[in-house]
């Protein structure tokens, strides 16, 4: 453990050039004085560290000073994926590792490709969570990631939307999916791959048995594929709407890509300004929100059955503010 921090603690000087000992333990998770001790055993074995005293001082090394020791471990190489994702590597708890990789990436490249890559880090951030929206609840998260890891079966209690709740499965958990901010499961049921929502797992714990996973499993296309079935199931038919010069301002703010295009494919503009167009719909709840988000500049026009849905919820929300 000693000697891996060491390690980070020589690297991170190459790296980053002249650091205090504050920054050093910020970086590394370590206390002062743990620096102060790692930084004199550093010395003792013949490393060059300097330290210059004062405000402006710190700890650095000599210039042309360069250590070969930047060899990955085999945690860290299964971390490299999330070097560049800090916060998914430490929902999965491999926060360390990939900041560890991070470091040893830095030190290995030579000066012009360092500052290029740092130039990178500094102008480029990913954040993962949509506007408005707080993190998943995901207390299991790091349970799950080991047990996809290790290959290992895990039983779990899960919230569902359909009656009954909560149900009890023993899965194969074969791989975690980030979108749009939420953790995704994929596991096989009983030989069938279906995807769960992590926050929604109410309970997990590993059954003490392997599964062996298919070697033909792609993650990747699984998940684009299960991505064109959900949108196939999803819609159920179209619905025509008006909306008003406004309302086409509104229209990317408020609804999704499939029916912003479908707006740009269908859309007819009138001689009043508003554009009559056919959208795809998910549900009749969904879709009568989402018109009357619009207020007065959005109309249902068809199906009749679901104006009419819609005007009964006009007059009852009318009723409710008279």
């Amino acid at each position: 453990m000693r000697a891996g921090r060491l390690l980070s603690t020589l690297l991170l000087l190459q790296a980053k050039g002249r650091r205090t000992a504050r920054q050093i333990a910020d970086e590394l998770e370590v206390s002062v004085r743990t620096v102060y001790r790692d930084i004199a055993a550093l010395q003792a074995s013949g490393v060059p560290v300097l330290g210059d005293p004062g405000h402006d001082g710190g700890y650095h090394l000599p210039d042309g000073f360069r250590t070969k020791l930047t060899g990955l471990t085999t945690d860290e190489a299964g971390a490299l994926f999330l070097t560049g994702l800090p916060e998914p590597a430490a929902a999965l708890g491999l926060g360390g590792l990939a900041a560890a990789t991070t470091l040893k990436l830095m030190a290995a490249l030579p000066d012009p490709m360092r500052e290029q890559a740092t130039r990178v880090r500094d102008r480029f951030h990913v954040d993962t969570p949509d506007w408005y929206g707080t993190a998943d609840d995901t207390p299991h998260l790091a349970a799950i990631a080991r047990a996809v890891w290790e290959e290992r079966r895990i039983a779990v209690r899960y919230r569902r939307w359909a009656s009954p709740r909560e149900v009890d499965r023993e899965l194969d958990p074969y791989g975690l999916v980030l979108k749009g901010g939420h953790w995704y499961l994929v596991g096989a049921d009983r030989g069938e791959m279906r995807t769960y929502r992590v926050s929604r797992v109410l309970s997990m714990s590993p059954t003490g048995t392997g599964f062996q996973r298919s070697a033909d499993f792609d993650l990747a296309a699984h998940w684009r594929e299960y991505l064109g079935e959900f949108d196939a199931r999803r819609v159920h038919g179209e619905v025509t709407v008006r909306l008003s010069p406004t309302g086409m301002e509104m229209l990317t703010d408020l609804f999704d890509g499939n029916s912003v295009r479908a707006v740009a494919d269908t859309g007819v503009a009138g001689a009043d300004g508003w554009v009559t167009a056919r959208i795809p719909y998910e549900s009749v709840e969904y879709t009568t929100t989402l018109v009357l988000r619009f207020g007065e500049d959005a109309e249902l026009l068809e199906p009749g059955w679901m104006r009419e849905r819609l005007a009964a919820t006009v007059r009852a929300i009318a009723e409710k503010y008279a």
